[in-house]
């Protein structure tokens, strides 16, 4: 049986940032109409994360059930690494899912029941990512869901619940948390880009190669900061949030470099961090202004 330890890994917090800054910049945007409402943005909060650690344990299953998850540069997989059965492992995922919907149903019904549609819409994206009997993250989709799902629909979603509308400020927000959610996959995808190579899973990375996929992460890492000058014009604190680059400078030239295997973790990490503190740095401007 896997450990405490174990199924906290499984969970890959250190995907959590991805979960976190669509919350923050959705709630900075509705603070900038007037419209933040705190246990809202702790509801928006805990469908956010029940939908990532269940998306992992989902993804953790089913990659591992087909066996594509035997040889892996970065964490461990429960499945894979036989640590815990696949049938316990889809229990933690569709426990994670209940938690998430469970949420998101009461900030529905305190909102607008929109939400309902937008939160069945991701939830197919999250189980059908690995899973079913021809995934989409197997064909290349992975960073246009990542993109849709904790992009578009988490910041907006997070607008709409609070200030009861959407604006271009909180547009803005979304594709910014949508690139960097983008650019998490396509580096993970280029770190194991041989492995699924091998296996049959065919990520965009695969069918880019490495040299584009390459340029796909850099495009999309700097996308976000792009949008914090089109930020800027409408609160000019928000260009602060540029100095989030600089956790980027070193691993974006380690990529650009040809970094590869676990010099790829590392890039992974900084990129998640950079994340977190660009989107804080942005809804705490949309806050202040």
């Amino acid at each position: 049986m896997a450990t405490l330890r174990q199924w906290a890994q499984g969970a890959r917090p250190r995907t959590f940032p991805n979960a976190v800054a669509p919350v923050l910049l959705g709630s900075g945007a509705a603070a900038a109409l007037g419209g933040f409402v705190w246990w809202k943005a702790l509801l928006a909060l805990v469908v956010s994360v029940g939908f990532i650690v269940g998306v992992n344990y989902a993804n953790d299953y089913s990659d591992g059930v087909r066996g594509t998850d035997d040889n892996r540069v970065g964490p461990m997989r429960l499945v894979g690494s036989r640590a815990a059965s696949p049938k316990a492992v889809l229990r933690a995922a569709v426990l994670s899912f209940a938690v998430a919907c469970a949420a998101g149903i009461a900030l529905a019904a305190t909102s607008t029941w929109w939400l309902v549609a937008l939160g069945a819409c991701c939830l197919l994206a999250a189980w059908f990512y690995t899973g079913g009997s021809n995934p989409y993250g197997y064909q290349g989709f992975g960073e246009v869901a990542a993109f849709l799902c904790f992009g578009l629909a988490a910041v907006l979603g997070t607008e709409l619940s609070q200030s009861g509308t959407i604006d271009t400020t909180g547009v803005l927000c979304a594709v910014g948390a949508g690139a960097f959610s983008a650019a998490v996959l396509a580096v993970n995808n280029l770190r194991d880009i041989e492995g699924d190579s091998q296996s049959g899973k065919r990520t965009l990375a695969v069918r880019l190669g490495q040299a584009r996929t390459r340029y796909l992460y850099l495009g999309l890492a700097v996308a976000p900061f792009l949008v914090s000058a089109a930020l800027a014009a409408r609160q000019p604190m928000a260009i602060l949030s540029l100095a989030a680059a600089l956790l980027l400078v070193g691993p974006a030239m380690a990529v650009r470099r040809g970094a590869e295997g676990p010099t790829l973790v590392a890039v992974l990490g900084a990129t998640n961090l950079s994340m977190l503190a660009w989107s804080a740095i942005a809804s705490a401007a949309l806050f202040l202004g």
